[in-house]
């Protein structure tokens, strides 16, 4: 009987504590598109932002909290093209750089537009104005739950 190969240590599934930890620290917002929790149609998980497969580890440092869509559309990504430029830039990293400095907010808060080549790269990768998330910006605008002021420095 053949045994399995033991998973190496950047492969461990992260624990539940892990799962909290950056949910909690995200305010249970995705860090990119800025969908919350609390309202999404789909569930949450943790994104690597540098991905496992090119040596990311599960370290918080290199955790994001991320819904299934942004998540979905980045996968293996760590970089893209800036559509002004056409110039290859990584994307957004949340834990090093402030979503602020990248991002604003567009069309009566529905619309997230790039302030920088790096956003700008996000924004069209992650497709982070697909029309379900458009549609949800709207009802929350309409219900005065959006947008989420509290997080511009996070």
């Amino acid at each position: 009987q053949r045994r399995p190969t033991p998973m190496p240590s950047n492969r461990e599934r992260l624990t539940t504590p892990i799962k909290r930890a950056v949910q909690t620290r995200a305010h249970n917002y995705c860090e990119y598109c800025r969908c919350p929790g609390d309202y999404a149609t789909d569930s949450f998980t943790v994104d690597h932002i540098l991905p496992r497969r090119a040596g990311g580890t599960n370290a918080l440092d290199n955790l994001a909290w991320a819904c299934y869509g942004c998540n979905g559309r980045k996968q293996a990504k760590t970089h893209a093209r800036d559509p002004d430029t056409d110039q290859l830039v990584s994307l957004y990293n949340p834990r090093t750089q402030r979503w602020a400095d990248h991002f604003c907010w567009h069309k009566n808060n529905l619309i997230l537009r790039g302030k920088t080549a790096i956003a700008r790269a996000t924004v069209e990768a992650l497709s982070l104005n697909r029309p379900t998330v458009v549609n949800l910006r709207r009802l929350l605008v309409a219900a005065k739950l959006h947008p989420p002021d509290r997080l511009s420095d996070v």
